[in-house]
C-alpha cells in the first residue's frame, strides 16, 4: 500500500510534507518531526512509510525559515529550554491535523535525532497520544515524563553519543508506569532507520567515529515492526 498523496503544502508561513495513506479515512495523524539535517529524502520516505501504514503524517520543516543555520541554532535552544519557536510550530501542526476532517481525533509524534528529542519532551505533555522516539536524546529533567502519554523508543548500541540513554529511558518510564516500549539494537548505530548514511562534509567525524552513523537494515526492520505494533495499539 503507497501514501495516495504526498506533497508539500503549508501551516501559517510553515511549510510541511504532508502523506495521506490511500483508502478512506478518518485516520490517526502523526506530526513527525525531522533529524538534524532537516526535512530531507530520509524523512519523507519515513512519512511514506507511515501513511502507508495508515497514518495521516504531517512533517513540518522546521528550519525553512530564515538560514538554515540560525533556524538549528534556535531549534536546538527550543530543545534545551524547552520551550520557544519550535515548539510552538509542532502544535500547530498537531492542531492543523487535528482540525483535518480526515484525522480519527487521535494524534501523536514520531522524531528522529534531534526530532527524537523533541518527540521525548512533548510525551510529557498534554494533547499527545503517543510519542514514537528514534534515536532522541533525553530530556535534562527527566521529571518532565511524570505524565507521559505512551513511549516506543530504539536506541542503536554503537552510538557513543547516548550511551545509556535506552537504559535510562526504560528505567524512567517504568518507575512512572508509562506504557513503553525502549529497545537498543546492539549492531547500530544512529540513525540506523534511514536508508542511506549522507552527512555533509563538516560532520563526517563525530558521525562516523562517535555517532557512528549507518543504516542497519535488520535492526530497522525489528523497529519499524515494534513502531507498527505500538501504534496500533495506542493510536488505533
Amino acid at each position: 500500500m503507497s501514501a495516495l498523496t504526498a506533497g508539500m503544502t503549508t501551516v501559517g508561513d510553515l511549510p510541511l510534507y504532508r502523506a495521506v495513506p490511500s483508502g478512506e479515512g478518518p485516520w490517526p495523524a502523526l506530526v513527525l518531526v525531522h533529524e538534524v539535517f532537516g526535512l530531507d529524502d530520509e524523512m519523507r520516505r519515513h512519512a511514506d512509510r507511515l501513511a502507508a501504514m495508515g497514518y495521516l503524517v504531517l512533517a513540518p520543516d522546521l528550519l525553512a525559515r530564515g538560514r538554515r543555520v540560525v533556524c538549528l541554532a534556535q531549534t536546538f535552544r527550543a530543545l534545551r529550554r524547552g520551550r520557544g519557536r519550535t515548539f510552538d510550530d509542532i502544535e500547530a501542526v498537531r492542531d492543523a491535523a487535528l482540525a483535518d476532517p480526515r484525522c480519527s481525533g487521535a494524534v501523536g509524534v514520531i522524531g528522529f535525532c534531534l526530532g527524537g528529542g523533541f518527540a521525548l519532551v512533548l510525551a510529557g505533555r498534554p494533547g499527545w497520544d503517543a510519542a514514537v522516539v528514534n534515536y532522541g536524546a533525553l530530556p535534562p529533567d527527566l521529571s518532565t515524563l511524570d505524565d507521559a502519554c505512551p513511549v516506543v523508543a530504539s536506541y542503536g548500541g554503537r552510538d557513543l553519543y547516548l550511551r545509556g540513554a535506552a537504559s535510562t529511558l526504560e528505567e524512567a518510564l517504568a518507575e512512572r508506569g508509562v506504557p513503553h516500549d525502549v529497545r537498543e539494537y546492539p549492531s547500530a548505530g544512529h540513525a540506523f532507520l534511514n536508508e542511506q548514511a549522507d552527512v555533509p562534509w563538516f560532520a563526517t567525524p563525530i558521525s562516523r567515529w562517535v555517532m557512528r552513523v549507518g543504516p542497519d537494515a535488520a535492526s530497522a526492520d525489528d523497529a519499524w515492526r515494534r513502531i507498527g505494533d505500538f501504534l496500533n495499539r495506542h493510536l488505533g
